[in-house]
């Protein structure tokens, strides 16, 4: 296993005290300090029920991120939900067809490293709140082809703690890259820990890649 890189975290942010107060209220705090370039992406972890999307939203607020994030197309069909989901930085996706949006997003972070202009999307790689044999790789692709920093955040029911301190450069090695990830997460508990899924690449299905006669 690489050595996790430690960058450094210039770009400061100014949160709500508000968001800040009502975590506090439930028991929780959020440890982050600053973010190591203007763009980059936030891999959120685990995803075992919906109060993770709660707690994410009180925690994005608390420190003033401007965050976007992939849901699901269905989501934004509902009424009035699918605009707030839009307002809060929800992007619609259809799960089984995320490559298009990769190619976009990627696009989104060169424009906006262009402008000097703050850029950052946070995914769940599980993908679903029920048990999954591994990640899917939209996050990893869209680190890796944008070149911009992964920053590892544990949502930690057990210490009731939102840790979005680490952050590290993709090397391209998955294996070496997933267990740096897997490193970071050790011991980290979710709402529901059965739920939640292997540190690793998601399998390829059965019959993937074989050639038919």
């Amino acid at each position: 296993m690489q050595p996790i890189e430690k960058l450094p975290h210039p770009v400061q942010l100014r949160g709500s005290p508000l968001a800040r107060w009502v975590l506090a209220l439930f028991g929780w705090r959020v440890r982050f300090d600053g973010l190591p370039a203007l763009q980059g992406v936030f891999a959120v972890y685990p995803h075992t029920s919906n109060w993770d999307f709660i707690v994410a939203i009180l925690a994005k607020w608390a420190v003033g991120l401007e965050l976007n994030f992939w849901a699901k197309d269905t989501l934004f069909r509902l009424p009035g939900f699918g605009r707030w989901l839009r307002w809060v930085g929800g992007v619609p996706v259809r799960r089984h067809a995320p490559q298009g949006v990769v190619a976009q997003v990627v696009d989104g972070v060169a424009q906006a490293r262009a402008q000097q202009r703050l850029y950052w999307l946070g995914l769940s790689p599980e993908g679903t709140r029920q048990w999954a044999p591994g990640w899917r790789s939209g996050f990893y692709q869209v680190a890796l082809r944008a070149g911009v920093p992964l920053g590892v955040v544990s949502l930690d029911y057990g210490r009731k703690v939102v840790n979005a301190t680490t952050f590290m450069t993709l090397t391209g090695d998955a294996e070496a890259d997933f267990a740096n990830i897997a490193a970071v997460l050790a011991g980290v508990q979710g709402k529901n820990p059965a739920l939640a899924a292997p540190i690793q690449p998601m399998p390829a299905p059965p019959g993937a890649g074989k050639r038919t006669q």
